[in-house]
């Protein structure tokens, strides 16, 4: 779509059933009590009905909602983020210098912060669109930013984004005004317009002055022109978008990507809660109660009713000690600990494997037994497996924009660069421990396949070609394998 025409529904009728479904991720995500009820409250139909938040409780005047929730969403969402981008990508150009600016922008953009956020919202609501933009007023560098995808009208053809319309509502609005900005990016060039309308309908475009927010966009459009377009100065897009997963399963054919939680997962999350809620209950319902006599109760007054003072020392009451009910009874029920720790564990393999992860990346690392490394390498594959397959798309993504920042630091900035467009790789994501490692030096050293030099690269692979010969040389001195001087160390040079 281009800009909004005046009147249009809100949101777009297309968009709108995705837009839904974002939002019940979103609200799993969120881990919000309140959202979540609102987002299942309103679903009519009755196994939604039947669910734990969808029901809709009422609870008594001073008494709180015991419903709980495990934030189990959240976790899945951030394993995915950080089985990505713990660990920077190594990000190579051919060029020297366009190699320090890249390194250079990739620090002071804090864009590995960037990425660890924005790879844990694609997790949760699909994927996630990345934007380069610039303001000259706040650093002299292109800037790297990040929109949620219901923020984002996207245009593909052939899979290939080719247009995108992002949007926000604007601080002032209310049930009966809504502004909306909308910034639409094209090749060459960006669009920007502000609304004012109402909830459900776009409404009208007036002048970027009329309200604070975008009255500074105003400034820096291009003098002559429509009075809407900045022109970026190359000649791709700003944007780009890296889906989380495909294909999506409830859109065939759509290039937008799908959730983890699109199993769907919202029945094992719903039912965890109901497992953890029932498990809570009980420890509070577990609590030791007295059941004491009426005649232990002290009075607080007409109208006021009894309480019972729990206290060291009482007076003695006027009733024979043997006479029914005279003494103090302990009600205290048991709490079913093994029952519910093992149906929540349960349901949190099941969720994690349906999410495309290992039960072994939660913490679930099974009855206690010793396992070797090799063992639990193996447990954590189908983590590793999900790793691979969203790194497949990230490096493209992110190797597009890259090029994009680059392009746009020295249209901008005037950098003295040659843009290229860098390559991405991802390392292999499995950290080998100390042991693992001097193992597979040994094994290889026996069997002669490998020289010291490239022992020493493997156990050091941060090192620099300069680091690695001098530990070399080190080491050579010390076992005595280091080749003779054939003149000063010679038994006749005397």
């Amino acid at each position: 779509m281009t800009l909004p025409d005046t009147g249009a529904p809100w949101p777009p009728p297309q968009w709108a059933p995705i837009y839904d479904r974002i939002r019940v991720d979103d609200a799993w995500y969120s881990g919000d009590r309140a959202r979540l009820a609102r987002v299942h409250g309103d679903q009519e139909q009755e196994p939604a009905r039947r669910r734990l938040w969808g029901r809709r409780e009422q609870p008594a005047p001073g008494r709180r909602d015991h419903r709980l929730h495990v934030p189990l969403p959240g976790d899945i969402a951030t394993t995915s983020a950080d089985l990505l981008f713990a660990d920077m990508p190594s990000i190579r150009t051919g060029d020297t210098a366009t190699q320090d600016r890249i390194e250079q922008l990739l620090d002071e953009g804090r864009v590995q912060q960037t990425l660890l956020g924005a790879a844990e919202q694609a997790a949760a609501l699909s994927g996630i669109f990345l934007r380069v933009t610039w303001d000259k007023t706040l650093t002299e560098r292109p800037l790297l930013t990040v929109v949620q995808p219901d923020a984002a009208i996207p245009e593909f053809r052939f899979g290939m984004l080719r247009a995108a319309t992002f949007w926000e509502e604007l601080p002032g609005s209310d049930r009966h005004i809504v502004w909306r900005h909308f910034e639409r990016h094209e090749p060459g060039r960006v669009i920007h317009a502000l609304y004012r309308g109402t909830s459900n309908n776009v409404g009208r475009s007036v002048p970027l002055t009329e309200h604070p927010a975008t009255a500074d966009i105003a400034a820096s459009l291009d003098p002559g022109g429509d009075g809407q377009t900045i022109s970026t100065g190359i000649p791709l897009l700003t944007c780009t978008y890296v889906p989380n997963l495909g294909p999506n399963r409830a859109h065939r054919g759509s290039p937008i990507g799908r959730s983890d939680y699109a199993a769907p997962l919202y029945d094992l999350f719903d039912n965890l809660d109901t497992v953890w809620t029932s498990w809570m209950r009980d420890i509070r319902l577990a609590r030791a109660r007295l059941i004491v006599p009426a005649g232990y109760l002290r009075s607080e007054g007409p109208g006021k009713g009894a309480s019972f003072e729990d206290r060291e020392v009482y007076e003695q009451l006027n009733m024979p000690p043997t006479e029914a009910g005279a003494g103090i009874t302990l009600s205290q029920f048991d709490i079913r600990v093994a029952e519910h720790q093992q149906s929540a564990e349960a349901i949190m393999r099941q969720a994690a494997q349906s999410a495309g992860y290992s039960a072994q990346s939660f913490g679930l690392h099974g009855q206690g037994e010793a396992i070797t490394a090799t063992e639990s390498d193996s447990r954590d594959q189908r983590s590793m497996v999900t790793r691979k397959k969203k790194a497949g798309y990230w490096r493209h993504g992110l190797g597009d924009i890259l090029h994009v920042m680059l392009l746009l630091d020295r249209a901008q900035f005037g950098t003295a660069i040659t843009p290229e467009r860098p390559s991405v790789e991802f390392g292999d994501g499995v950290a080998e421990s100390e042991q693992q490692t001097a193992t597979t030096l040994d094994l290889l050293a026996r069997a002669g396949a490998v020289s010291t030099g490239t022992k020493v690269r493997i156990l050091h692979p941060e090192w620099d070609d300069t680091a690695v010969q001098a530990e070399v040389a080190a080491i050579l001195a010390e076992t005595g394998a280091a080749a003779p001087d054939p003149v000063g160390t010679f038994p006749l040079a005397a």
